[in-house]
């Protein structure tokens, strides 16, 4: 076995001890088990009484799940191996695993140095936010750990210069876990092998599958192609934080405030410094990410990385809730495989990791270590 293969393998193995060493336990927004438990059943509801989930009313003890269900068909096969009542959060440790053993294999594409791939690995596994959504594993964390699992299979897979059909196919997948992940669809669409109507063509007939069926799965549900269901759950119209709609640009705001603004406030009592659960600036729980401005603007691939972030953004910004209970600004994640691209290239170019990265990185990974302790461990 070569280098890079122990590489890999030490990765994950390590990752999936380390996910499961700091998790809180069991969670009970467990939706994407028991879906997958209905769809083995072939049923595309849940069935229970189970007031404490999110869910939209079909009928007395059934409920659909209003999020896109690639989640519940990912954890079909470890549904059928050990059951319904599988801890939603075990699967959620072995995609992040295979989120952080990915980020090496993309990092030794961008630059074939092990140093450079060991410190991608441990930025976007344990320096991000991604450390308390894996440990965690609800239904919405979950969503974003395998959307992202998606996504970074589609960046290798263009790095790798395989056909832009299997690119699209993952990029599909991540938008039938996470909707907003479809706006990542520039970076791909410009930076293909060859630029050429077969290869445009062969990118959207990836993307297609997914489309349809998750079109026909709204329609199966509520009568109607588009997704509806969140604006369905129970409840959900007289909440204060959809005062004007789910989505409305007077929630940019706020948006703006978690995500560049917000810091720890600092207590005269023990424990002095408490993480907060409504969300942290990004540049506190990954200062690594600064270096994703080290790169030239004029390059494709650059300028059509943040394009396609802003366009994820503006999206997420829309929405009446900047995430809830969280560490750190979650709906970042949406971005995340795009800006750690990003990242790995302006390490890269500046000849690193160097000292400086590998400080910014290890600060990162106290505050995340921090933010899962006390959220996780001590809460």
């Amino acid at each position: 076995m070569n280098l890079k293969n122990w590489l890999i393998i030490s990765i994950f193995t390590i990752s999936t001890l380390i996910f499961a060493l700091t998790s809180g336990g069991n969670t009970a927004f467990n939706h994407f088990t028991l879906l997958a438990d209905a769809f083995i059943n072939g049923k595309i509801y849940i069935e229970g009484d189970m007031p404490w989930l999110e869910q939209i009313p079909l009928a007395e003890g059934k409920f659909f799940v209003a999020n896109p269900p690639m989640p519940a068909i990912v954890s079909m096969l470890p549904v059928i191996i050990f059951g319904k009542d599988l801890p939603q959060q075990y699967i959620s440790f072995v995609i992040g695993a295979i989120i952080v053993s990915l980020t090496a294999l993309i990092s030794l594409r961008i630059k074939n140095d092990y140093s450079l791939a060991i410190w991608s690995s441990i930025l976007i596994g344990f320096g991000s936010l991604n450390w308390y959504l894996i440990t965690v594993g609800s239904t919405w964390y979950i969503a974003q750990v395998i959307g992202q699992m998606f996504l970074l299979l589609a960046i290798y897979s263009q790095l790798k210069n395989k056909s832009p059909l299997l690119t699209g196919l993952f990029l599909g997948f991540a938008y039938f876990s996470r909707i907003p992940m479809i706006l990542t669809f520039l970076f791909f669409f410009v930076n293909l092998p060859k630029f050429n109507i077969k290869n445009i063509l062969l990118l959207g007939f990836g993307i297609v599958p997914s489309v349809v069926v998750n079109a026909l799965y709204n329609y199966a549900r509520f009568g109607v192609f588009w997704d509806i269901g969140y604006t369905l759950i129970g409840g959900i119209s007289s909440d204060p934080w959809f005062h004007l709609g789910i989505m409305h640009p007077s929630y940019i705001v706020e948006h703006l405030k978690i995500i560049f603004g917000s810091t720890p406030s600092i207590s005269n009592e023990y424990p002095y410094l408490v993480p907060s659960e409504f969300g942290y600036a990004i540049w506190f729980t990954t200062p690594a990410f600064i270096f994703s401005f080290y790169n030239k603007i004029s390059r494709k691939d650059v300028w059509s990385s943040w394009a396609s972030i802003i366009l994820v953004s503006i999206l997420i910004f829309l929405h009446g809730t900047t995430g809830f209970t969280q560490f750190g600004y979650r709906f970042a994640a949406d971005f995340y495989p795009i800006l750690l691209y990003l990242t790995i290239k302006g390490v890269a170019n500046k000849g690193g990791p160097v000292w400086y990265h590998w400080l910014l990185l290890t600060l990162g990974v106290i505050v995340n270590f921090w933010g899962v302790l006390f959220l996780n461990i001590l809460k």
